[in-house]
């Protein structure tokens, strides 16, 4: 559907509705009533718009890791940058709750696994062949890079683990920036 600009604070509110809710009760246990109710609007506005339960999840879960071009960066500077990028994009300034939303879904979600697959596979594989080109062994450090990655944001957010919470921002970037300079520039096994 073309959204207009007089349609566009209904939409707005939808997908404010949506995250919320997905957010909160993941997938699941959302229902497009739900997220109308919260919206203030008739479910039929939600599937006019968004035409199904899938269609408002991929809307409301859009994602864009905003990777940043590390071409030129000196290499022994990547895993740090990267590090603090993440930490930044599941806190910072540039926080995306969009993330979570689909981090927190894709545990029961096969929809959402694949979509976080997807965001993963196809945003941090090509950000390692820009550094790496079509070197052997770039997709596997691409899924390590990932999994690492995926990993502490499980454990901090979603399932906050004690130690983890408690490290703060800065100490997060410490510790895994070591870990992503082994992926990125060390041996792979």
């Amino acid at each position: 559907m073309a959204f207009t600009e007089r349609s566009e604070p209904t939409r707005t509110a939808i997908l404010a509705a949506a995250r919320r809710r997905f957010g909160d009760d993941g997938y699941e246990r959302t229902t497009v009533r739900a997220v109308a109710a919260d919206a203030g609007v008739d479910p039929s506005m939600v599937m006019r718009y968004f035409e199904s339960k899938d269609g408002l999840f991929n809307a409301a879960i859009a994602v864009d890791l905003q990777l940043p071009d590390l071409r030129g960066v000196p290499p022994e500077e990547i895993p740090a940058r990267l590090a603090r990028h993440f930490v930044d994009r599941w806190e910072g300034d540039l926080a995306d709750e969009a993330i979570m939303i689909l981090l927190r879904s894709a545990v029961t979600n096969p929809t959402a696994a694949e979509r976080l697959r997807s965001v993963f596979s196809t945003q941090v594989t090509g950000a390692v062949r820009a550094l790496t080109g079509d070197a052997p062994g770039s997709p596997t450090r691409a899924g390590l890079l990932s999994t690492q990655l995926l990993g502490l944001a499980l454990c901090r957010y979603i399932l906050r683990l004690p130690p983890v919470v408690a490290l703060s921002p800065a100490q997060v970037v410490e510790a895994l920036t070591p870990i992503l300079r082994e992926i990125l520039l060390g041996p792979l096994p």
